[in-house]
C-alpha cells in the first residue's frame, strides 16, 4: 500500500469512519428482524372464499349418481340452464364422469377486479380421482353471501398411482386438486389507507416488551410521539399529513429485536421438543435410569456320533443380559442454567427424547422450570 493514501487528512478519514460504522451496525443487525416480519397492518388481511361446482371429463372416476344425490341434482340443474331437459329422465342418468367439489381460495387485500387467484378443489362425493377433470364455472362467495370471484379451469392433483392384479401403489391425494390462477376476481373488498389519521399495527406474537421496542424504533425515525402501544398486540401510529404508503414502507424496513417468552413446546406424538432461549432451571438433581433386559435365543444343533445311532436334535440356548445402567448417576444442574447448559446436562445423562419429555414435565411439577410448558 502506498503511503500517500494516509497523508490526506479529513478526506481519508471519512471512508474509514464509514467502514467502522458499517461493521458496528452489522453485528446487532444480524439478530434483529424487520417490523414487517413481526407485525401486520390492522384491516389489511385475506378473506376466505368458498364455492360449489362440478368437475367433468373424468375417466370413469367420478361420483356414482345413484348414491351422490347432490351431484345428480347439480348435473340436472346445470343441463337445464343450458337448455337440455333431463329432469323427466333424472333416474336414468348413470355417468361416472362428473364429481361434485368444494372450491376454496383466499382473497388477498387490495385485490382488484380481474386479478387471478389460485384455488383448491376438493371432492365432495365418492369420486376416486379428479385427475384429468375440468372445473366448470363455480361462483366463490364470502361470509356475507356475495360473489367475489369465479373459478374455472383444468384441475391438477399431482397424485400418481399404479394398479396391478395383486397390489396397487398410490402417492398423493387424488381427490384434492388445485387450479393455478383458476379464479378471476369480480368484486373487491373496499378498504382505503389514504386519508387515515392513525393506523394500527398488530403484532403476530403479542408481547408488551416487543410492542414497546417497536414504538421506540418508530419514534427514533419518524419522531417522538408518532407511535404508542395501547396493549401487548397493538401499536397505534399517528400519520399526520404524511404520505401513508411511503410512511408504511419506511416503517416496515425498521429493524428491532423482539422479546421472546420462556416457553417449552412438547409434541408428544412424534417426540419433538422445542425450547426457547430464555428457558431457565433452578438448582435441582436429576437421575434417570432404566433397567434393560435383553433375551437372545441362539438355538444349537446337537449332532451325535455316527456309530451311536442317535438323533440330530436342536438344543435351545438362551442368553440373558441385564443392564441396570449403574454408570448413570444423579446429575446436578446449577441454578439458573441456560438452554445450552440444560441440554448439555440432560444429554450427559444419556436420555432420549421420550425420557426427556417425562423429565421436563417432572421439573415443571417440582417448580424448578422457569418457563411455560405446553404439551400438545
Amino acid at each position: 500500500m502506498r503511503q500517500t493514501g494516509f497523508r490526506s487528512t479529513k478526506a481519508a478519514l471519512i471512508p474509514c469512519f464509514l467502514l467502522l460504522a458499517a461493521l458496528f451496525w452489522a453485528g446487532p443487525g444480524a439478530a434483529q428482524v424487520r417490523i414487517k416480519d413481526i407485525g401486520d397492518i390492522e384491516g389489511v388481511r385475506d378473506n376466505q372464499l368458498v364455492g360449489y361446482g362440478l368437475v367433468v371429463g373424468l375417466p370413469g372416476t367420478g361420483d356414482r349418481l345413484r348414491s351422490a344425490i347432490f351431484t345428480r341434482q347439480s348435473l340436472v340443474g346445470m343441463l337445464e340452464r343450458l337448455g337440455v331437459n333431463t329432469r323427466d329422465q333424472e333416474k336414468q342418468l348413470d355417468t361416472r364422469n362428473v364429481a361434485a367439489v368444494m372450491v376454496t381460495t383466499n382473497l388477498p387485500a387490495f385485490a382488484r377486479p380481474g386479478s387471478r387467484l389460485d384455488v383448491a378443489v376438493s371432492s365432495l362425493g365418492d369420486a376416486s380421482n379428479l385427475t384429468g377433470g375440468t372445473l366448470l364455472v363455480a361462483p366463490l362467495m364470502e361470509a356475507d353471501g356475495e360473489v367475489y370471484a369465479v373459478a374455472q379451469g383444468a384441475v391438477a392433483t399431482g397424485a400418481i398411482g399404479a394398479r396391478g392384479q395383486g397390489s396397487s401403489v398410490q402417492r398423493g391425494v387424488p381427490t384434492s386438486a388445485r387450479i393455478s390462477s383458476g379464479a378471476v376476481v369480480e368484486r373487491e373488498v373496499p378498504f382505503e389507507l389514504a386519508g387515515r389519521d392513525r393506523i394500527r399495527l398488530s403484532l403476530r406474537n403479542p408481547d408488551l416488551t416487543t410492542a414497546q421496542r417497536m414504538v421506540a424504533a418508530i419514534n427514533r425515525v419518524i419522531g417522538a410521539g408518532s407511535a404508542t402501544a395501547t396493549d401487548p398486540r397493538t401499536v397505534v401510529l399517528m400519520t399526520g399529513h404524511r404520505d401513508i404508503a411511503r410512511l408504511l414502507t419506511d416503517i416496515e424496513q425498521l429493524r428491532m429485536e423482539p422479546d421472546q417468552a420462556a416457553r417449552v413446546i412438547i409434541e408428544e406424538a412424534p417426540g419433538t421438543i422445542v425450547m426457547g432461549a430464555n428457558v431457565r432451571v433452578s438448582t435441582m438433581a436429576i437421575a434417570q435410569g432404566n433397567l434393560t433386559i435383553r433375551v437372545t435365543e441362539t438355538p444349537q444343533v446337537s449332532q451325535p456320533n455316527p456309530l451311536a445311532r442317535g438323533e440330530t436334535v436342536v438344543v435351545p440356548c438362551t442368553n440373558i443380559e441385564v443392564d441396570d445402567q449403574r454408570e448413570r448417576r444423579m446429575g446436578i444442574l446449577p441454578r439458573s442454567v441456560t438452554l445450552e447448559e440444560l441440554v448439555r446436562g440432560l444429554n450427559s445423562l444419556g436420555v432420549g427424547p421420550r425420557d426427556l419429555i417425562t423429565i421436563l414435565q417432572s421439573i415443571k411439577a417440582a417448580g424448578a422450570l422457569q418457563a411455560e410448558l405446553e404439551v400438545r
